[in-house]
């Protein structure tokens, strides 16, 4: 578990998992009230340095206090219905269970005229709201006076066909009243999984459908992994190759990014170096005042003397990026779409310079990448002599400033990007596959991953024509020849990319009992998934020539038995 996980911190995000398997998502604040709709509400603080994954309890209101008490709930009140020793889980829905007085399976209650025995069932069960003998007043009345488990409780007692439900009915009544009447919820961190649950319920175009099994498959055939390399290895005409360097293409929000940065090791900040950065300062500033009352008490009292640092300031608004271990994002807009990024500590609009994204993450326009000359940005601002700028003001200097610092990163980024050598490429994104790789292809080294995610597989079945081994020889019999292969025909370069391969992956929920395992019937639909991985290859400039001695094994075989034949003519030995 990571460092970001062990406890709850303020103004942070984080997950509460509610009776009814809901995700609530809410930021916890200090000195707030967290409303948990109908469970109630209770202060922000009594969850804050809790560890995460505990279930707690709401409370009732005590006499005098305004706000709700939390109680842990252990582990063995939450499993006590799964321990439990009197437990029959051999019991299904026609099967016989323990053995009543009678001498019968309580399974084989309901006996007919003839006096077969009949299977217990549900069949003449009366499902009638008179059956209950509590009202809505007074089942409203008991949720004000009493806890969650009385009221279940109460409830059970008071219905009138209780015992003529089976062992499965009775299970799935019990379930459901706990589910609507117990004030429970159990908080989890912002992972991953836990992201991709929550915007698959609410909203599962905002990711294109983008499955937890699908991503770590993108992952795993785009072997993305933390670099260790101080320096980008350069080749021997000094041009950069690999250095733990990707480029992604993503249109789901950054989810894909943060996959990459976790498994990369960026992203979360290192909340203990702040921690301690804090704790380092805080000392310092409750000296200052004390100096301030000693200097008063003397009558020595002056204004203070100006701040003068040994070191330049550094701004953080826009720092020059980090060389290795770093994501180059491209995206369509004047600004790029990561709204599920500020969920794990990086909100784009306002960075966190102490974050690791801040300085890894190079995000690049299209416009940038193929007309750089086009992009404001990109251009160098007007050169002002230093007589000049002295009579700016302050402001106006500032702004000076900080447009040569965004245009020095934007230089940069620009730069190294159209320079290429990145270890891989990442795409998902709804434009089309075709349209994307003419751009970016070139820009991955020799041996470096492709992989490119769709919902649904028929642009990746074009880009397997595009890059399949009956163009390729027909693209490079065009070249042999002198011709110019047709755009049309040829939208890219089919001698790129090697071995491309589509593949799905659906990992399915499953009911386990015994007597009745089947699929969740009730779990998400949706759009499949299928990624495409591959290989980029550099083509061989000029032909190729076999040399050597490449005849078949049968043929040696057959010249060193005949090296001791004797001659049929002269008879003798060679």
């Amino acid at each position: 578990m990571s460092s970001i996980h062990s406890h709850i911190r303020p103004n942070t995000f984080l997950f509460l998992r509610l009776p009814s398997d809901i995700l609530k998502l809410l930021e916890i604040i200090p000195n707030m009230i967290i409303d948990v709709g109908k469970l109630g509400s209770f202060p922000s603080n009594f969850l804050l340095g809790r560890p995460y994954y505990y279930t707690y309890e709401i409370q009732e209101k005590r006499d005098g206090e305004t706000y709700s008490r939390l109680r842990i709930v252990p582990p063995a009140e939450l499993n006590a219905d799964i321990v439990a020793e009197d437990a029959t889980p051999s019991e299904s829905r026609g099967e016989p269970a323990t053995p009543s007085a009678n001498g019968l399976s309580q399974a084989y209650d309901i006996v007919g005229e003839d006096g077969t025995v009949v299977v217990k069932n549900n069949r003449l069960t009366i499902h009638d709201a008179s059956r209950q003998a509590l009202s809505h007043q007074e089942i409203e009345e008991l949720k004000k006076s009493s806890g969650g488990k009385e009221v279940i409780e109460k409830i059970l007692a008071n219905h009138a066909g209780l015992h003529e439900k089976t062992s499965f009915s009775k299970a799935k009544y019990t379930l459901r009243k706990t589910k609507k009447y117990l004030k429970r919820f159990t908080v989890l961190p912002i992972d991953l999984g836990n992201v991709i649950e929550y915007v698959m319920a609410k909203e599962a175009p905002r990711i294109m459908e983008l499955r937890e099994e699908t991503l770590g498959l993108m992952m795993a055939w785009g072997n993305v992994h933390a670099a260790v390399e101080d320096e980008v290895p350069t080749t021997s005409d000094r041009k950069r190759v690999g250095g733990g360097r990707w480029l992604v293409h993503d249109e789901t929000g950054g989810l894909v990014l943060a996959a990459m940065a976790e498994r990369m090791g960026i992203l979360y900040a290192d909340v203990e170096k702040e921690e301690a950065q804090q704790a380092s300062e805080e000392p310092n500033a409750a000296e200052a005042p004390e100096a301030g009352l000693l200097q008063s008490t003397e009558g020595t009292l002056q204004n203070p003397p100006p701040y003068e640092s040994s070191t330049p300031t550094s701004h953080n608004d826009f720092p020059i990026p980090a060389s290795t271990n770093t994501l180059t994002l491209l995206h369509p807009a004047v600004q790029p779409n990561l709204s599920l990024m500020k969920y794990f500590g990086y909100d784009t609009n306002q960075p966190n310079p102490a974050h690791p994204m801040h300085t890894h993450l190079k995000p690049l326009s299209w416009l940038q990448l193929l007309h750089p000359d086009l992009d404001a940005t990109y251009r160098e601002p007007e050169k002002v002599s230093d007589a000049e700028l002295r009579t700016y003001k302050s402001g106006k200097r500032s702004t000076h400033y900080k447009k040569l610092r965004r245009w020095r990163r934007c230089r940069s980024i620009v730069d190294e990007t159209r320079e290429g050598g990145f270890d891989g490429l990442v795409i998902a994104a709804n434009m089309d596959p075709a349209t994307i790789l003419p751009h970016t292809i070139r820009l991955v080294r020799g041996g470096g991953t492709v992989v490119i995610y769709s919902p649904t597989p028929e642009p990746l079945v074009r880009i397997l024509d595009l890059y399949s081994k009956d163009r390729r020889t027909a693209y490079i019999s065009h070249l042999s020849r002198g011709d110019i292969p047709d755009p049309e025909d040829f939208p890219v370069d089919p001698r790129l990319l090697l071995a491309p391969t589509v593949q799905t992956t659906r990992a399915r929920a499953w009911q386990v009992l015994p007597g009745r395992t089947h699929p969740i019937m009730t779990s998400r639909g949706g759009a499949e998934g299928y990624v495409l991985s591959a290989r980029r290859v550099m083509p061989v400039e000029g032909g190729v020539e076999a040399r050597g001695n490449y005849g078949g094994r049968g043929k040696r075989k057959a010249d060193a038995l005949g090296e001791g034949a004797p001659d049929a003519v002269t008879g003798a030995v060679a």
